[in-house]
């Protein structure tokens, strides 16, 4: 557990607590600690399936809400094991989310905005993304999510591919 704990820069109580289900994690200790396990956060949420079929349908795709900002995520791939994830994320009005780099590092990901707008920052570099703007993101670097809008959420696609 100090290993996790220093890889993923989450501490040892907050780790046992997640553990023993005494508290819903954050997105960005998810983040954090899916980097550090070297998975997506998918498959950390998917956890180890019994099943693994070619179907997923609506009802039985894994929804989780981050109990901080609302952020909403539905793992809409199958989990039959493809390097290929598709995950639909919903940003509340007003939201920002922070992840690390190391969440990214082992991922090659597109974002395509579904409906309103986000501000996408890699490290510096901040895109202002809006309705069917898909954006290929780079070398892994801290990034922020942030929906600029006071009434609208902003609903987006994420396809990830594992390296």
């Amino acid at each position: 557990m100090d290993d996790l704990s220093s890889r993923a820069g989450v501490s040892r109580a907050m780790i046992s607590k997640i553990e023993r289900e005494e508290c819903s994690p954050t997105a960005t200790v998810l983040g954090r600690l899916s980097g550090a396990f070297g998975i997506s956060m998918s498959a950390l949420l998917a956890g180890a399936e019994e099943e693994r079929g070619m179907l997923l349908r609506f009802a039985g795709q894994p929804l989780w809400t981050d109990p901080e900002s609302g952020y909403t995520r539905r793992s809409v791939s199958p989990p039959a094991g493809a390097p290929l994830q598709l995950v639909e994320v919903m940003l509340p009005a007003g939201a920002k989310l922070i992840f690390p780099a190391s969440a990214y590092s082992f991922l090659h990901q597109q974002i395509w905005i579904l409906t309103g707008r986000l501000l996408f920052s890699e490290g510096p570099r901040i895109h202002d993304l809006r309705k069917g703007d898909c954006l290929q993101l780079g070398y892994p670097q801290e990034c922020t999510f942030e929906n600029p809008s006071q009434s609208a959420s902003c609903r987006y696609l994420v396809a990830v591919i594992l390296r």
